[in-house]
């Protein structure tokens, strides 16, 4: 039989290190995922939903920082799979993208499911390539896989049925990965950061996802610096851990010094963050330093006194020779006992946890970081389990702590928690799960866990509501609305789909329950957490317009007849207040 396009595409994938494809089979696709089967080399992930395998892919290719497959047939299939590759492009994760297209004979004739990719596609990828005659294939195919291995972030391929099909009438040749370059500024930029930082008192340093690699890097120069270490969530998994210097995050996720720390210092260093809440970072009272490897990030959320283009651990590593032991702690000292004061703010309702009920949701969280293993993974859905996971989920060298966490997707978590289970089989990965969220999208695909044992725990913080979309109609002065609906029991829906699933109402059983599930092996488990629907959390911070808000809407609800809900609230947050 002739090699066909189909069989190239699959032969250079392969070549690149893709190891998986996620995605649903079908009409144009079909001479695709047939060629995928006799290359018997990449395994294909079938899915319920495009969607679901996509996120599935994105924390695959984020946590191996390989590139991986995902498909999606021509139309509503393609359509699918546009808000996981926004997630991709988002957090920099190498996915690959065959869409299956129309028939290249009726290409432009608003053809059933016809769709143009490279609108459709346009904002999601950083490269639409739509092969329509098969001496393109090979520099098509190229390209994409160059982009987002090189370049880190999604890629699209349009393949009709019909070329797919076509012999490849020409031999391919094995893709070259070029390793990363050696990237930091100029030294002249570098003495120009020796004079800031020469020139300053009191520094405090602020990182983001850019230090994925740079963690030791950025822990010696703040020993230099004598400079507190604030980040992002982004930047949390990276930083947090193993870092005396460590002050929290701001935000209005928040806690600890590191709001305070950077509005006192007399210099910020910006190490790879592209934080997007400007409102809370200082202003031009205090100078700023910004190094990040995307020179388009440089100044756009707050004006800077130096921007540096650079890989933050190279430029680290090039900075720190030319900077001595600084004396006197006194700067970083204040900020270190702020954040140990805000401990005891955060720890209240978790000590006090096991003898409160409804379930506190920082109880429950902070129990599962302690008894998760050394080297777990935790996926976070968007919205307050952002806010339980940023503060009460202790990071590790070896823990990963991942979400839609620049894109803020609802549903990631759970086919995060999928992907991730596929590219380190038996390692813990638990899914911190938004009721919301788990009925959205993750509910249908916990077949596909069940089908494949996969050892993922799904911890859905059943509150009956868009907690924190209610949360943002309160510091935005208005009246919830419209965020409130009916759930099922979670864990005997979970049984009758096969997996475990373990019913959390009682505070007393959270640690016994949680220990039950992380021990389970044997297939997919869905803890049914019943948690506190008023629970808050306070950040570090509290901007005036959110104070002002929040504060106007309790007003609004008290004169729209919820006296009894705005009681309930303060009385469930008393310690917060």
């Amino acid at each position: 039989m002739a090699r066909s396009v189909a069989d190239l595409l699959w032969e250079m994938l392969q070549q690149a290190g893709v190891k998986r494809c996620y995605g649903i089979v079908g009409d144009a696709l079909n001479p695709v995922i047939d060629a995928l089967r006799r290359n018997g080399k990449i395994e294909f992930i079938h899915v319920r939903h495009e969607e679901y395998g996509v996120f599935a892919a994105v924390a695959d290719s984020y946590l191996t920082e390989n590139p991986v497959a995902v498909c999606g047939t021509a139309g509503p299939g393609t359509a699918h799979l546009l808000n996981g590759l926004m997630d991709a492009l988002k957090e920099r994760a190498p996915v690959i993208a065959i869409a299956g297209d129309v028939e290249t004979k009726i290409i432009d004739t608003s053809a059933l499911e016809e769709i143009n990719p490279y609108r459709l596609f346009d904002a999601a990828a950083l490269y639409v390539g739509r092969i329509v005659n098969p001496a393109q294939a090979r520099a098509v195919i190229g390209t994409a896989i160059l982009t987002a291995v090189t370049e880190k972030g999604p890629t699209v391929i349009s393949l009709p049925g019909d070329v797919a099909a076509s012999d490849a009438s020409f031999e391919s040749r094995p893709i070259t990965i070029p390793a990363a370059p050696e990237f930091r500024p100029a030294d002249s930029d570098l003495h120009k950061l020796i004079s800031l930082i020469d020139g300053a008192k009191n520094i405090t340093i602020f990182g983001g996802e850019g230090c994925r690699h740079a963690h030791d890097e950025v822990v010696e120069l703040a020993s230099r610096l004598n400079a507190p270490v604030g980040y992002s969530f982004r930047g949390k998994q990276w930083l947090e851990h193993e870092n005396p210097l460590a002050v929290g995050m701001t935000g209005l996720l928040g806690y600890g010094g590191a709001y305070q720390a950077m509005h006192d210092a007399d210099l910020v260093l910006l190490l790879g963050t592209d934080f997007p809440f400007s409102e809370f970072l200082p202003g031009d009272a205090v100078k700023k330093v910004q190094i990040d490897i995307n020179p388009k990030h440089l100044g756009r959320r707050t004006a800077v006194d130096l921007a540096l283009a650079g890989d933050v651990r190279a430029t680290l590593q090039a900075l720190l020779p030319a900077l001595s032991q600084r004396s006197g702690r006194g700067f970083l000292d204040r900020y270190l006992q702020q954040t140990n004061d805000f401990e005891d703010l955060l720890q209240h309702y978790v000590e006090k946890g096991p003898g409160i009920k409804p379930i506190r949701p920082e109880f429950l969280a902070a129990t599962v970081s302690e008894l998760a293993s050394p080297d777990a993974m935790f996926f976070i859905d968007t919205g307050t389990a952002c806010m339980w996971g940023s503060r009460h989920l202790r990071g590790g060298r070896d823990r990963r702590i991942f979400g839609s966490f620049s894109w803020a997707s609802m549903a990631n978590a759970a086919p995060n928690a999928f992907g991730a289970q596929l590219a380190y089989p038996g390692r813990q990965t638990i899914a911190l799960c938004g009721d919301g969220g788990f009925t959205m999208l993750a509910l249908g695909d916990l077949l596909t866990q069940v089908e494949r044992k996969s050892p993922v725990v799904q911890i859905i913080l059943n509150n009956e509501m868009l907690d924190f979309v209610n949360i943002e109609q309160q510091e935005a002065g208005l009246v919830p609305f419209g965020t409130n609906f009916k759930n099922p029991n979670f864990a005997r829906v979970a049984e009758a789909m096969g997996a475990k699933g373990i019913r959390l109402e009682e505070p007393g059983d959270v640690k016994d329950a949680l220990a039950e599930a992380l021990a389970h092996r044997d297939g997919p488990v869905v803890v049914d957490a019943v948690v506190d629907p008023l629970a808050l959390s306070l950040p570090s911070h509290v901007p005036f317009h959110a104070a002002k808000g929040y504060t106007l809407s309790l007003a609004k609800q008290v004169l729209n007849g919820r006296l009894d809900t705005v009681i309930k609230t303060i009385e469930h947050n008393v310690r917060l207040v």
